[in-house]
């Protein structure tokens, strides 16, 4: 049989509940579309569906399906924080907005991509997603702590501002993260008040910023690109040769993906 196909890999990214005008809605930043698109990917914006909409054995097939049409799955950044809940802790003062459906979906999400072999990218939020699923805690504060840098965004007149390099984070030599980017150590931007506290079993850390805080993680032992940031390498990413190698190494495993998805069908 002859399998057509779109020449770019499709890439699901999940959406964040939000309010419009008075309406409950589900978005992504445009910034993390642009930024797909950017390195050849056409991006698919994935709604998180309430829990009693499906049962537990629905909600798991439609996780499988899902991304199983998918050649790769963003988690991006949000001004929500996971539920402290999900790692047992007690909310924080500093802790004001959630995403409880978010949650729901990019936890188990998380374990399926892996699973499937699927190129998986976190960023900030979906960076502490990442850690959470696998059974990680996280500060919920980190500027609150004795000795840590205050990692949230800078005061600035214009957006631009607010995504300037902040910080040095060092690179794990031999990692997965050093495979895309040679060097010891590299500028980044911050905009986060949340942080790794505990890794978690099966990930390891790729960087770190100068306080110690782990800043890049990926999933030991996966198949595919599995890796996750605590900056936000999609804000201009071609004019910043570090966050270019990210999203050019990420770009490679979704065209790969693709190419094995359609050896697969064309055999059936």
């Amino acid at each position: 049989m002859q399998v057509t196909h779109s020449p770019r890999p499709l890439v699901g990214v999940i959406a964040c509940c939000r309010e419009v005008e008075g309406h409950s809605a589900q978005m992504v930043t445009d910034k993390y579309l642009q930024a797909l698109y950017l390195y050849g990917i056409t991006p698919v914006v994935l709604p998180v569906l309430a829990t009693d909409m499906l049962t537990p054995e629905e909600r798991a097939e439609q996780t499988i399906a899902l991304l199983g049409s998918l050649d790769g799955l963003m988690l991006t950044g949000s001004y929500t924080n996971v539920s402290p809940e999900r790692y047992g802790a007690e909310r924080a003062a500093e802790n004001t907005r959630g995403d409880v459906r978010r949650d729901d979906e990019a936890l188990s999400w998380v374990h399926e991509a892996v699973r499937q072999e699927l190129p998986l990218f976190g960023i900030c939020r979906g960076f502490q997603e990442m850690n959470v699923a696998f059974g990680g805690t996280l500060h919920q504060a980190v500027q609150t702590l004795p000795g840590m840098l205050d990692h949230r965004e800078p005061p600035a007149d214009d957006k631009a501002g607010h995504y300037v390099p902040s910080h040095k984070v060092n690179i794990r030599p031999g990692g997965a993260l050093e495979a895309l980017y040679s060097g010891e150590h590299v500028e980044v931007n911050s905009l986060h008040q949340e942080g790794i506290d505990q890794l978690a079993p099966g990930l390891e850390a790729e960087a770190w910023a100068p306080d110690g805080l782990v800043e890049a993680i990926s999933v030991r032992d996966a198949a595919a690109f599995a890796l996750a940031v605590q900056w936000h390498p999609e804000w201009r990413p071609k004019e910043h040769p570090f966050y270019d190698a990210l999203f050019q190494g990420f770009a490679t495993a979704c065209r790969q993906h693709l190419t094995q998805r359609d050896a697969q069908l064309a055999a059936c």
